[in-house]
């Protein structure tokens, strides 16, 4: 008598990232392959991100954010959605590109969670919590992409209440690290490196004592990965307690400072609350100072 084999198999998590090629997002996939049980599906239009930061045992499919459902018909069991458009001075000169991407893409993004019933982790901006200028902007009105994610975590929240659904909104603070951008897409440390490295002056908006936390992007993506797993709402931001100003940071990579005129985006200093994911158990490992003593003597 023949008999057939019968091998059992656990069914694997589907993880969903968006933006799983840029900066943040190759270092959460990263993370996320590391486990076995683990199906990672990214979706990314590369608009900042690389084939370069493709990690081996992840899917990539190409697309826009409005069309997830089409491109991840798969039902996931959990989506981190990092893909929205991210900088805050550039956004002031393609609002057009910030809605499509930050409006009509995220909602797509939220009508699949809807649907799916999966537990979505939100990236927000830790923007909203800047302090008021002088003139009377909150930190939500500073720009289109400030207003835009704003609104969107008002809406991540309205959508979990209205439809019943889980969710985490994180908030970043200046993220640094390997794989991060320079250029028009670029990051504070990021482009001051890439300056330092060409041997040209380092720009500071004027003033340059307005107030940065940095954080390290393994430890935001430790926060990230511990936040999705036991948090539940809003309000986790994920930085560490220790600010620098901008002039400060350009001292650190030392050489020649340029002073540039104070724009419409300038803010002052944003608000760290990193309590909630903090009782979670969330510490950081890395500083700033440390990283950039790196990058110099690496040149």
């Amino acid at each position: 008598m023949m008999f057939s084999a019968i091998v059992l198999t656990m069914d694997k998590n589907i993880i969903v990232v968006t933006g799983g090629a840029g900066f943040v997002g190759s270092h959460l996939i990263e993370a996320l392959v590391k486990d076995p049980n683990n199906q990672v599906i990214s979706l990314d239009n590369y608009f900042t991100g690389s084939k370069d930061n493709h990690i081996a045992g992840a899917e990539y499919r190409e697309g826009h954010t409005k069309d997830i459902a089409t491109l991840i018909p798969e039902t996931p069991d959990m989506i981190y959605h990092l893909g929205e458009y991210s900088r805050v001075r550039q956004s002031l000169d393609e609002p057009e590109r910030v809605w499509d991407l930050n409006m009509h893409g995220t909602l797509a993004v939220l009508e699949y969670w809807r649907k799916t019933k999966a537990k979505l982790l939100y990236a927000g901006s830790s923007t909203k919590f800047t302090d008021t200028r002088e003139d009377g902007v909150e930190g939500r009105n500073l720009a289109p992409y400030t207003w835009a994610k704003a609104a969107n975590t008002d809406l991540v929240v309205n959508y979990a209440r209205w439809y019943d659904l889980s969710h985490v909104t994180t908030y970043f603070y200046n993220v640094y690290g390997p794989r991060e951008l320079s250029g028009k897409q670029g990051t504070v440390v990021g482009i001051f490196a890439d300056a330092f490295r060409n041997k040209k002056p380092l720009t500071v908006s004027s003033p340059g004592t307005q107030e940065r936390c940095f954080t390290h992007v393994l430890d935001t993506v430790s926060g990230i990965l511990l936040v999705a797993e036991k948090g539940e709402g809003d309000g986790y931001g994920i930085g560490t307690d220790e600010s620098h100003s901008l002039l400060e940071v350009a001292e650190m990579f030392g050489g020649e400072i340029e002073m540039l005129p104070q724009t419409k985006s300038t803010r002052s200093t944003s608000k760290v609350d990193s309590e909630k994911v903090k009782t979670l158990g969330w510490k950081p490992k890395y500083a700033l100072k440390d990283y950039i003593e790196e990058l110099k003597s690496s040149k």
